[in-house]
């Protein structure tokens, strides 16, 4: 293919569909304990990071480095690719596009960078409709347009036990920390220009749920008319509760889904180890 599609690994895109849809995906890596691993099936899983953080094992996280991309552009432009559009999660949140963005200086062949602003399930509803694009006919520049939009018209929502973990992380500041452990308030939390934003705070987990199903609904609604969506429920070692999320989102947004399902799964390790167990999270995207 003249233009290939390269992601990282907090996308969330089944193996199965990355290959099907010729998207290259470059693992980000999680230190657990003394021990680093690439995230994925064979490396670090969700399961092991929810054990390590109930354990209170050390569990970081660490960006691809730059070599990693040279290396994967210099494979894909021997194999034929004329263009390369890598897509990654908010530069706020880790270096890896920065990782991405060094490599496409000396790739050989072009390359055209996107930080969707997002992690998780949008960043891959944005690489699919980047490779939408391709597929269809589209060029490098299409297909980054389509990428960048799917992005900024999505949302991205989750509820979490505790902020402790984004805090030890420096993904949220100490003092929003604070506030959300205060009085055992359940925190909600979004995203905004590429950062985790505080939304609301509810006084226990189950009203914190349902108020996490109503913004969901609102922004299902909120997308343009006429436009289906996709839903996407993920979740780190707490599968009841993601369960009955995303079956009460697929009744109430049936017509929005135009027959889709809302899938519901674990949240990738390299997340997980960010906001920590009993994590409940909600992607809605519009996608023609």
């Amino acid at each position: 293919m003249p233009v290939r599609i390269v992601t990282d690994s907090t996308a969330m895109l089944p193996p199965e569909l990355a290959a099907e849809r010729d998207i290259a995906v470059v693992p980000l890596q999680v230190v657990i304990g003394p021990h680093v691993h690439d995230e994925g099936a064979d490396g670090a899983t969700p399961e092991a990071v929810a054990a390590a953080l109930r354990s209170f094992t050390p569990v970081s996280t660490s960006r691809p480095a730059p070599a990693v991309f040279a290396d994967l552009y210099r494979r894909l432009a021997e194999e034929g690719a004329e263009e390369i559009l890598s897509i990654h999660l908010s530069a706020d949140m880790s270096g890896t596009y920065e990782s991405a963005q060094v490599a496409a200086r000396d790739a050989g062949v072009r390359v055209l960078t996107v930080d969707t602003r997002l992690v998780g399930p949008g960043v891959g509803y944005a690489v699919l409709a980047a490779a939408d694009v391709l597929a269809a006919g589209g060029g490098l520049e299409d297909a980054a347009r389509a990428a960048q939009e799917s992005a900024a018209a999505s949302t991205s929502l989750f509820y979490v036990d505790t902020l402790e973990h984004l805090r030890r992380g420096g993904r949220i500041g100490a003092a929003a920390a604070l506030v959300g452990s205060a009085l055992a308030v359940k925190p909600l939390l979004g995203f905004d220009d590429g950062r985790v934003v505080p939304l609301e705070r509810v006084r226990t987990s189950g009203r914190a749920l349902a108020r996490l199903e109503e913004l969901a609904v609102e922004a299902a609604d909120g997308a343009e008319a006429g436009v289906r969506v996709e839903v996407s429920v993920a979740h780190l070692a707490s599968p009841d509760r993601a369960a009955q999320l995303a079956e009460r989102l697929a009744e109430r947004l049936a017509d929005r889904l135009d027959g889709a399902e809302v899938t519901c799964g674990e949240l990738g390790a390299v997340l997980g180890a960010h906001v920590g167990p009993g994590v409940v999270a909600v992607c809605v995207a519009p996608r023609a």
